[in-house]
């Protein structure tokens, strides 16, 4: 590869999977905090919590995908995304096996595996409601 190109795609990397990585950080951070350290809001925060963070790794991951392989289908895109979020939550709940007063959850896997599928339709899915005027771009758009 030519340097002028490999020049060009550095910023493409960071500015596409930065965000992914600081996401997946951010996840890594916050399940490592004591289970005892973290305090009660309300019910149910913990599925709460899952689906949203996986939501944005998702919408971040599709975003990622899509102006790195521009001519990826929304299938591929759905599915990559859902196995993407599934592994790393796979990977999210080992890891807090080892923190004190926390657990391993399954369920916490599913969720973590539904909240990546919506972020995955989410970010294909923003240009017909941007063609609309519905929604307008944003932080997400490539």
């Amino acid at each position: 590869m030519p340097v002028g190109q490999c020049n060009r795609k550095m910023p493409i990397i960071i500015k596409f999977w930065l965000p992914v990585l600081v996401c997946m950080g951010f996840i890594f951070y916050t399940s490592s905090i004591s289970g005892s350290d973290i305090r009660y809001v309300f019910a149910f925060q913990d599925v709460v919590y899952h689906c949203i963070i996986y939501l944005i790794l998702g919408l971040f991951f599709a975003r990622a995908l899509k102006n790195t392989y521009p001519n990826i289908t929304l299938s591929k895109i759905i599915f990559l995304t859902i196995m993407f979020g599934s592994l790393y939550g796979i990977t999210d709940e080992l890891h807090q096996a080892f923190v004190p007063d926390r657990s391993v959850s399954g369920f916490d896997i599913f969720i973590d595996g539904i909240g990546s599928f919506i972020g995955g339709l989410i970010y294909p899915l923003r240009k017909n409601f941007s063609s609309r005027g519905k929604l307008s771009k944003g932080f997400i758009d490539g």
